[in-house]
């Protein structure tokens, strides 16, 4: 098992079947956003839609059994507050699919593709620190290149399911670089572990 990562008060540890229970008191019993348990760059759309909820627990719930990786989970004092997707691109089938999203080339990169922040810790900066314990975590598993796929905001109201993915701004701070726009309110942006 994968040391823990201590960024500033979180601890943010390797989603393992010792911490599951943990991950579904964060997901809540909804699974976060509308059943989806961090599925949605996992499955085909129509697959999604069809396990929403139930369907998804198990599908999550089947890939930590195997032992596979699918992200990190941040505790503040004890606690589950947040959660962040990040694994290699390949494990996201509905990611490598995606016509706006695709590969700018065939380098070998971890992908950051999902956010969930438990409503009691938002405005705490979880975001950023999950990221810098994903960008640790994929360096400890010899990550050379971490990606990103953020969200351009058109509005100062956005709500968070709209800003799963991140915001450019939060990646910028930490040093990621934008390395291709494919439309307006997407980017694809990188951090050279190296």
């Amino acid at each position: 098992m994968s040391r823990d990562i201590k960024i500033d008060d979180l601890v943010i540890r390797p989603l393992t079947p010792q911490i599951w229970d943990d991950f579904v008191k964060l997901f809540g019993p909804k699974g976060a956003y509308g059943g989806c348990w961090c599925m949605w760059w996992r499955l085909t759309r129509s697959e999604f839609n069809k396990n929403q909820g139930e369907g998804n627990y198990q599908a999550m719930k089947a890939i930590v059994d195997s032992g596979a990786v699918s992200g990190l989970v941040a505790f503040y004092h004890h606690e589950p507050c947040g959660w962040c997707s990040v694994a290699p691109r390949d494990h996201y089938s509905s990611l490598e699919r995606s016509p706006i999203l695709k590969r700018i080339d065939e380098k070998n990169v971890w992908s950051i593709v999902c956010f969930f922040i438990h409503r009691s810790y938002r405005g705490m900066n979880l975001t950023e620190k999950l990221i810098l314990g994903a960008l640790e975590y994929g360096r400890s598993q010899g990550g050379k290149i971490v990606e990103a796929y953020p969200t351009v905001i058109r509005s100062h109201n956005a709500p968070p399911v709209s800003t799963f993915m991140g915001i450019p701004k939060i990646y910028e701070r930490i040093g990621f670089k934008e390395v291709f726009r494919p439309s307006k309110s997407k980017v694809i942006m990188r951090y050279y572990l190296e």
